[in-house]
């Protein structure tokens, strides 16, 4: 039974598409992804996702990109706004994928009051390791794409989230699984609302104030191994 039509808030990496992943499950009709990028970059902040590598992948996932720029120092009216044009297109909710950081939900749903919708929060209160192993476990395929050089070592980027990862992850001390507090960013490649899967055909690693990022430079399209779920 349907939940009514929302936006989901989407970065490109696993926090964002298992929070979608949750919606749709939970009979929600998801028709925007919304996404931000620096108006300066064209990419993602912090995950350095280029815009066109987005929209590939709101394409394969077939559900209709909202993309905006933003110049950092005004995210948050650029953020109200932008819910404020979703909710003129029919949408009432908008899901994000906050984990355990109270600061961020709490700042989601005040802006998204002042939008006039509501904010839904699939993956909030969720254990961390809980929530990488149900990702794994459901087939998504995502790779680390940044990470903070103090944290985390050049050999991170580019890794696939799978249990060797995980296991590897808690041996690094006092990092969250999930990278919530912004140990790492992530995308993802292929999974099951996955309608073909992301190729990185070329990539370079690159040191940028303090982070890792991984530079996508070429991508196509392949077959997906096994079937995408008929949930969209």
């Amino acid at each position: 039974m349907s939940k009514g039509k929302v936006a989901s808030s989407w970065s490109g990496g696993k926090d964002s598409c298992l929070a979608c992943y949750r919606a749709l499950r939970q009979g929600y009709q998801v028709k925007y992804l919304l996404n931000f990028i620096s108006e300066e970059f064209k990419r993602v902040s912090f995950h350095g996702i280029k815009d066109d590598l987005l929209q590939l992948q709101a394409k394969t996932i077939g559900i209709d990109l909202f993309q905006r720029e933003t110049t950092g120092e005004d995210y948050e009216q650029r953020f109200i706004d932008s819910v404020k044009i979703l909710k003129s297109k029919g949408i009432e909710s908008l899901v994000c994928g906050d984990i355990h950081l109270a600061g961020c939900k709490e700042w989601v749903e005040k802006s998204c009051l002042k939008a006039g919708v509501v904010a839904i929060e699939p993956l909030w209160g969720s254990e961390p390791k809980h929530l990488l192993r149900e990702f794994v476990d459901k087939g998504f395929k995502t790779i680390v794409v940044s990470c903070q050089s103090k944290l985390l070592g050049k050999e991170w980027i580019g890794r696939t989230i799978d249990n060797n990862f995980i296991d590897d992850l808690k041996k690094q001390g006092d990092i969250d699984l999930c990278g919530e507090n912004g140990e790492f960013h992530t995308f993802v490649i292929d999974g099951p609302i996955f309608k073909k899967r992301i190729n990185i055909i070329k990539s370079d690693v690159v040191l940028i104030n303090g982070y890792w990022f991984l530079d996508i430079q070429k991508f196509n399209l392949k077959e997906r191994r096994e079937s995408a779920e008929s949930i969209i």
